[in-house]
């Protein structure tokens, strides 16, 4: 039983996809898009849509009490709900303190909130697993925004923290995208052509590059407290 927040599409939709295919049963979940959600969870055997905005603490309670309640169990989570809004890094007056509250709400407490009221459900078997969808704007000095990749930053530094705190019976990692050709980046033309000189494998990633890496890191039993970087080898250049 695995629940992948923001899934309606994009890299979520194209984990819970990855997921089904490989047998497991999956919440869909979207804190806006309700229709192109039920339309991903009523495509997969046995998926079932939930609405809920993670930045919000009582949707979370009712997201993870839904899931269990409609399943009895639950076996990963996929933190992949974020939020950001594009301002350039020396538009410092661009960026509100309500804004930085609210990408923080999302992309990083929420994730802890989620993590939190899942446990007990994560533990029950022995065996489970949450994977964070971070970003390498959390690596290095880039990212949509400042504020995005200071939620990225500190989302990497909660996936270590809650490792070494959940395990033996669950294990925590996060998965590092490079730049993705998604909804939100399908404007950036030009950035993802550039991908082709800029990285050693050539090109820009697409959502199953992510899904993958995150449903094998999800399925790997003695890996816990990493982030996995999956860029196409741009941070090596």
């Amino acid at each position: 039983m695995v629940l992948v927040t923001g899934s309606s599409s994009g890299i979520g939709e194209a984990t819970a996809r990855r997921f089904a295919a490989e047998g497991a049963t999956v919440v869909v979940n979207s804190a806006r898009s309700v229709a192109a959600g039920r339309a991903v969870a009523d495509s997969l055997p046995g998926a079932v849509y939930l609405q809920a905005d993670v930045g919000d603490p009582d949707q979370c309670g009712a997201l993870v009490e839904g899931t269990v309640a409609r399943f009895g169990r639950l076996d990963t989570l996929v933190n992949n709900a974020g939020f950001t809004r594009t301002i350039a890094h020396d538009d410092l007056d661009g960026v509100t303190d309500e804004l930085f509250r609210q990408i923080l709400e999302v992309n990083v407490v929420g994730a802890f909130r989620l993590v939190k009221l899942a446990l007990p459900h994560l533990r029950a078997d022995g065996g489970g697993s949450v994977v964070n969808v971070s970003s390498v704007a959390g690596v290095r000095p880039t990212g949509s925004s400042i504020p995005y990749a200071v939620s990225k930053a500190a989302l990497n530094h909660l996936t270590a923290l809650l490792a070494n705190v959940c395990g033996p019976e669950v294990r925590v990692n996060a998965v590092a995208p490079g730049l993705v050709r998604t909804p939100w980046t399908e404007e950036w033309g030009p950035l993802h052509d550039a991908m082709a000189t800029m990285t050693p494998l050539g090109r820009s990633g697409e959502s199953e590059d992510i899904a993958s890496a995150v449903f094998e890191v999800s399925e790997s039993p003695y890996l816990t407290g990493q982030v996995v970087v999956v860029d196409g080898g741009l941070s090596l250049r």
